[in-house]
């Protein structure tokens, strides 16, 4: 999957995914350096409403493999992993 179909559908579909308690998201990986490969997930980072659980944190992650028709590695700011944060962080496309 390239970076520019994901900006694409992301924004295509940012209104579902809203509803869904997405507040912001944002791409980092092999995706957003554009060096996927076939094999390559998707890694998405995003802030959400306070009232999304675990149990709307995975149809988000489920929607948007649906979407992208292909696996989504999902997380939030917060879950990475200390020495990981700063990296991703700087790296990350802010799409929404």
């Amino acid at each position: 999957m390239r970076k520019s179909d994901v900006l694409n559908l992301v924004n295509l579909h940012q209104e579902e995914l809203r509803k869904l308690g997405v507040k912001s998201l944002n791409l980092f990986g092999s995706v957003a350096r554009d060096r996927a490969t076939p094999q390559s997930d998707v890694d998405i980072l995003v802030e959400l409403n306070e009232y999304v659980g675990f149990f709307e944190f995975f149809q988000i992650k489920h929607y948007l493999e649906d979407l992208f028709q292909c696996p989504v590695d999902l997380g939030t700011a917060d879950a990475l992993k200390e020495h990981l944060r700063q990296p991703i962080l700087e790296e990350a496309i802010h799409v929404f």
